[in-house]
């Protein structure tokens, strides 16, 4: 299978970089199991889905994760965490003129905190900061807001490229599940007085989610690393749901990716799970888990857009998104939103 096959024609209007008003106020574009496609409001959803089914999201917390700053010599440079390995260690991109070397100290916010790369780790820099790093980054960071939004970070963001639901003790990610920004307080409590549960795993967002597929056949390319953790309840919650019939709906591809690792770490099955997970699901995929996907509409020839065509399938999933151009839809992270059914 090529990239080229996950190809479309997306007009730039279409790509939306502000949020609307109020966050349940997107479109829904139902994609049904037999491949037809729906036109709603995303407040449909409590009609779209059947009591007793189970809504899975993601409890990650976005990070302040980007850092402006410069070296000793004056140059500028930007620095994005994109994993903590303690409180001052991480794992980061560095952008600069000159790609720095292990000892060289960068400095950054208002009173020149030190960073010091210790080395490489493949293609991430190995840092040190002078200070705790989430008191850095609360202090001097910005919101790491998708690059195709071609601004920088807006007071507006800090709420709205957050979940209502996200756990303050989780903050690590580097991108919001996007997917998630659609509900608000009201809608959520709505769904629970229809009888629809909701339950919660964590995967920390990393930056590779926006980085391009570079080979031409996609079985070659290697997905990012991201942290997860499905725990037991969550996992018992589900076999309930199953048992009685019902459906998991996973509320993103980054909650689908951490339900399927969970099952694929315990033989096909969901069980309870932490690790990283490089899982790549493409065309051709079994799903051991979901049953239907709340997600966003997502890039041209892009790792999330195979993800969507497993569950439905490519022609299914490109005639919708022909669909949704003609219709206006709005595209990607404050984008409207699809309901997608695995196909019969």
């Amino acid at each position: 299978m090529q990239l080229s096959d996950f190809n479309f024609d997306l007009p730039d209007e279409l790509i939306a970089r502000y949020p609307l008003d109020t966050r349940s106020a997107s479109r829904l574009l139902h994609l049904d199991a037999h491949g037809h496609y729906h036109d709603h409001a995303f407040t449909d959803i409590l009609d779209l889905i059947n009591d007793g089914d189970l809504l899975v999201l993601n409890d990650t917390k976005v990070m302040k994760a980007r850092l402006k700053g410069k070296r000793a010599s004056g140059g500028a440079i930007e620095i994005l965490v994109e994993r903590m390995l303690d409180n001052q260690i991480a794992h980061c991109h560095i952008k600069a003129s000159n790609t720095p070397k292990a000892g060289a100290e960068l400095f950054v916010g208002e009173n020149g905190i030190k960073v010091t790369v210790q080395g490489r780790h493949e293609n991430l820099f190995v840092v040190e900061f002078s200070e705790p790093i989430l008191s850095v980054l609360d202090r001097y960071g910005q919101l790491p807001i998708p690059p195709y939004f071609n601004r920088e970070a807006e007071e507006i963001d800090t709420e709205r490229y957050q979940t209502v639901f996200h756990d303050p003790q989780k903050i690590a990610s580097v991108a919001a599940p996007t997917a998630s920004l659609h509900f608000d307080q009201d809608l959520l409590e709505k769904l629970a007085a229809k009888n629809i549960q909701k339950t919660f795993v964590t995967l920390h967002v990393g930056a590779g989610t926006f980085m391009p597929v570079r080979t031409d056949d996609i079985k070659n390319h290697i997905m990012h690393n991201e942290w997860c953790d499905v725990p037991e309840s969550t996992a018992e919650l589900i076999r309930q749901t199953k048992a009685r019939g019902n459906k998991v709906i996973a509320v993103g591809t980054t909650a689908t990716r951490a339900l399927e690792s969970a099952a694929q770490a315990n033989a096909g099955k969901i069980g309870a799970w932490t690790g990283d997970t490089q899982i790549f699901i493409y065309p051709g995929y079994q799903f051991c888990v979901v049953d239907r996907l709340i997600t966003n509409f997502h890039l041209p020839e892009s790792t999330l857009l195979m993800l969507v065509s497993a569950l439905s399938n490519r022609d299914n999933i490109l005639s919708a998104y022909e669909h949704a151009v003609q219709s206006k839809y709005r595209f990607f992270s404050y984008g409207d939103a699809m309901l997608i059914d695995q196909a019969v």
